[in-house]
């Protein structure tokens, strides 16, 4: 994918989910929740110790979540990942995404067989900078 095809599609998604989402202020889940939500963007967190964050109710999986999202953008670590990425193929995310530091051989082969785009080890904030995505 171009930098130019990523920055059509950071610009034009709608639906969130943020999986690993926390109301701990000092994890990057709760950081970039709130700037997508600034911007614009319907967020849904999924976690299952929390009931709300940041004021937005919270799912269990993404499985609960009453949406198909366009990104499904996930904070956990890297052997937790490839059942999420399995949710969110059957919930047809249009793009996955793993945040800095969480890679996963397993979750990249699933999300290539159901060819859905999939960036991993990169943090979807500072692309968004780096792409000047709604600034």
């Amino acid at each position: 994918m171009t930098d130019e095809q990523l920055k059509d599609f950071l610009e034009n998604m709608k639906d969130v989910i943020i999986v690993g989402a926390s109301n701990k202020v000092e994890r990057a889940s709760n950081g970039i929740m709130k700037y997508l939500m600034k911007n614009g963007y319907k967020c849904y967190p999924v976690n299952p110790m929390e009931e709300e964050v940041l004021g937005e109710k919270c799912y269990k999986s993404v499985l609960d979540v009453p949406v198909r999202p366009d990104l499904v953008d996930i904070f956990r670590k890297s052997e937790a990942t490839p059942p999420i990425v399995k949710e969110a193929v059957e919930k047809q995310a249009k793009f996955i995404w793993l945040q800095e530091e969480v890679h996963s051989e397993e979750s990249k082969r699933i999300a290539e067989e159901a060819g859905i785009p999939y960036i991993e080890n990169k943090c979807l904030f500072k692309e968004m900078l780096r792409l000047r995505v709604r600034l």
